[in-house]
């Protein structure tokens, strides 16, 4: 009866502040419940509270800031900040409501200048975050705004929803830092090499859901696993009756424990190590690792090693050459340790044999036990290294970014590695500002380094003026007839055959005598005197294209490429819509992008309707007959 009462003022009155005035005369004889449950009906918003507090005395009542009508507002619109708030009695709904709306619009306003300010710019890092930071708003009503606009409509705001992205990406790392800075201060026996591998989880992938809760619960689920296999075996192990934080003295008990690990772990489970694609980095991470259930030596080795300890046996991590092992502590000497092989499923070594795990002898300090700070350095190392390997593209560089990020955090005064850091960012053009500090340290640290340090320096100055004093972009017109596309089609390669979107062009080849002879462009009909596109492939590379290898698709479909919201505002079904920043450099190609599309899928469409109407004729006749 309240809904439709409701419903019924709401839609004979005029909209704004007047029309409270008239359901105001209507409700305020209603007792207070009543009116509370009234104003928390989903069609009204936050607008329309406002309003009605203002119309008197006893709407202003019930719509006070500590009630259940703000309370409703603010569940409804923001449920997923409701866990930070614990004691939800005495909250002030309503001045929440409005810090969290406040800071919604300034981060909205802040993400939308983004693009107009670092279009040219490869990625946007370091700096330019620190006004989101200098709002002074809580760090979840940031993260929330910023997940609301990657949320929204999938097909839109692509532009905004690029920088939302990275300002996301670049805050939750900046949170993760200051924890790993947290664990790293702790005394040496506090630090678990299952939480310290969880932190690099996080932080290469910070818009995962990765906890160490979620970790641990994974690895809970598997130790009851192993004590079922381990009551079978024997229903009075020590690991059946203590539920935590216990230590198996018994050499026998610890051997079952480290057979049923294998059979629950190796056999049941499957887990096993990733011999085909070793150099994934998917390998390193452990949310990945429980996931796809296969990875490194040293990622399974920190499974086991965890699953183990829950079990009563501890094994102690060894930092051996080009296979990382465990330790099972048996006797004082190195030669008379039992070594597990965790990629090898879980195989029981001696020293001998570890050796011809790697083909050559090494000396006894390789099989000395190590710290779980060395546990995290060879970790990140080893994505380092594959970050190295990588391909040249934005992927490969930001592995390579976070992976020296974790690496320097752990072992701020590596010079070796300060100075790929400052190299780096030199060769993306990117934070200048930053390496000029990351130089100076390197030459504080070690004044041998002058030479490639004033280098650097030099150009990176040079850069730095250049920025604040950036050329005019070239605006592009299509004054050239034999430019036949246009950014934000969508076309396929007529020989590799892959799809693309187009987000550039040049009417002749603009690429050096180098490159034109290795892609062996003069062996093309038309050689390097046609146009060449700009374009976002499908697997997420960027390719310069001669105009006569693309052709229109024929079925256009969504790119997913990481890059496509810098360049697109929209997709439209058929085409993307250049944002305003592209648009402003090929004024004239949306025209004529809409026009293609037009032109062409409707002569498809005709042509598709000429093929049918044989059919059809025949299915008549057959229907006839």
């Amino acid at each position: 009866w309240a809904a439709r009462c409701l419903d019924k003022l709401m839609s004979i009155c005029p909209r704004g502040l007047f029309r409270w005035f008239i359901v105001a005369s209507c409700l305020t004889e209603l007792p207070a419940e009543l009116l509370e449950f009234i104003l928390c009906f989903t069609v009204l918003g936050h607008v329309d509270i406002a309003n009605a507090s203002c119309t008197c005395r006893r709407l202003r009542d019930v719509c006070h800031g500590r009630g259940k009508v703000w309370e409703h507002q603010f569940r409804h619109r923001w449920p997923r900040l409701l866990r930070y708030y614990s004691q939800l009695e005495g909250c002030d709904w309503l001045k929440e409501y409005q810090k969290r709306h406040t800071v919604g619009l300034q981060i909205r306003r802040t993400v939308e200048s983004f693009s107009k300010r670092f279009f040219a710019e490869v990625v946007i890092l370091g700096d330019s975050f620190t006004e989101i930071e200098s709002l002074g708003a809580p760090g979840h009503f940031c993260e929330d705004e910023l997940i609301s606009i990657l949320n929204s409509d999938k097909r839109k705001n692509l532009t905004l929803k690029y920088y939302a992205q990275k300002i996301l990406y670049f805050l939750r790392q900046q949170n993760i830092l200051k924890t790993l800075m947290e664990f790293l201060a702790r005394p040496p026996e506090q630090q678990s090499a299952l939480e310290g591998a969880v932190l690099v989880d996080q932080y290469c992938n910070p818009l995962a859901d990765i906890s160490l809760q979620s970790i641990s619960s994974q690895l809970n689920e598997i130790t009851d696993k192993i004590k079922k296999v381990l009551q079978l075996k024997n229903p009075c192990h020590p690991s059946q009756k203590v539920a935590s934080d216990f230590t198996v003295e018994d050499l026998d008990l610890q051997r079952q424990v480290l057979s049923a690990l294998n059979s629950v772990l190796f056999d049941q489970l499957q887990y096993r190590g990733n011999e085909r694609d070793y150099y994934n980095p998917l390998n390193s991470y452990l949310h990945q690792v429980l996931l796809r259930r296969m990875g490194i030596p040293i990622s399974l080795s920190v499974l086991y090693m965890t699953l183990a300890k829950k079990l009563g046996v501890q094994l102690e991590p060894v930092n051996f050459p080009n296979h990382f092992l465990l330790r099972w502590c048996q006797n004082s000497e190195i030669y008379d340790f039992v070594y597990i092989d965790a990629f090898g499923r879980g195989k029981q070594l001696t020293a001998k044999e570890c050796e011809y795990l790697i083909g050559h002898q090494v000396t006894p300090d390789y099989y000395n036990a190590v710290s779980t700070l060395e546990v995290l350095l060879r970790m990140v190392g080893n994505l380092l290294n594959i970050g190295k390997r990588g391909e040249g593209n934005e992927k490969s560089y930001q592995l390579l970014r976070d992976s020296l990020d974790l690496y320097l955090t752990i072992n701020p005064d590596d010079v070796q590695y300060l100075l790929l850091q400052a190299r780096l960012y030199f060769h993306l053009g990117i934070w200048p500002e930053k390496v000029l500090d990351i130089l100076q340290h390197i030459q504080a640290l070690d004044p041998s380094q002058h030479g490639a340090v004033g280098y650097l320096v030099q150009h990176t100055l040079e850069h730095i003026q250049h920025k604040r004093h950036p050329p005019e972009p070239e605006v592009k017109s299509r004054t050239d007839q034999e430019v036949l596309y246009s950014v934000g089609l969508i076309m396929r390669h007529k020989r590799s055959g892959y799809n693309c979107v187009i987000y550039g062009w040049d009417p002749n080849c603009t690429m050096g005598v180098e490159w034109i002879t290795t892609m062996r462009v003069h062996q093309l009909p038309n050689g390097a005197g046609q146009p060449f596109y700009n374009v976002l492939v499908q697997d997420g590379t960027c390719r310069y294209a001669a105009q006569e290898n693309l052709e229109l698709h024929p079925s256009p479909l969504e790119m997913g490429h990481p890059e496509i919201g810098r360049y697109f505002s929209a997709f439209m079904d058929t085409y993307y819509v250049a944002n305003e920043e592209l648009q402003a450099r090929y004024p004239l190609d949306m025209v004529h992008t809409i026009r293609t599309i037009q032109e062409f899928y409707k002569k498809d469409t005709q042509q598709q309707q000429q093929q049918d109407r044989p059919a059809d004729a025949q299915l008549h006749r057959a229907l006839d007959g």
